[in-house]
């Protein structure tokens, strides 16, 4: 009987091991992983900024970036690029900074965050981790 229960009480005692603390949810995290971006997010994301411009057709995009994540449980791809939106005729516009968010749960559909405004899409782009090279030209 003595040796049955301290066969038992060992058995129990073996399932006590310490284990790793599951991993962080990235839910609240700002920072993106980064992505290529291929030619239908390239797609995407040029379709949805030319929405925002004031000549559309003349756009040329520069340098984009892209990086995905979870956040407050919606996953979303983050876009940082440079559009060159110079009217031929009125010599306006210039290499200007976007940032964007792309949704893939909801049809990929795209929101413009900011355009033109150098500091805030530059901070807003590093903070999401994806440092852009250069502002305006």
């Amino acid at each position: 009987m003595r040796k049955t229960v301290q066969l038992l009480s060992a058995v129990s005692l073996c399932g006590c091991v310490a284990t790793a603390p599951p991993p962080l949810e990235r839910s609240g995290s700002q920072r993106v992983d980064p992505i290529p971006i291929s030619l239908a997010l390239e797609e995407i994301i040029t379709a949805g900024v030319r929405q925002h411009l004031r000549n559309p057709i003349a756009a040329k995009f520069g340098t984009m970036l892209a990086g995905e994540r979870t956040l407050d449980g919606r996953h979303e791809i983050v876009v940082c690029g440079f559009v060159d939106d110079k009217s031929a005729a009125s010599g306006s516009g210039g290499n200007e900074p976007f940032i964007g968010k792309i949704y893939p749960d909801s049809g990929n559909s795209f929101e413009l965050v900011a355009i033109d405004d150098d500091a805030s899409v530059g901070a807003a782009c590093r903070m999401a981790g994806l440092a852009m090279p250069g502002s305006k030209p």
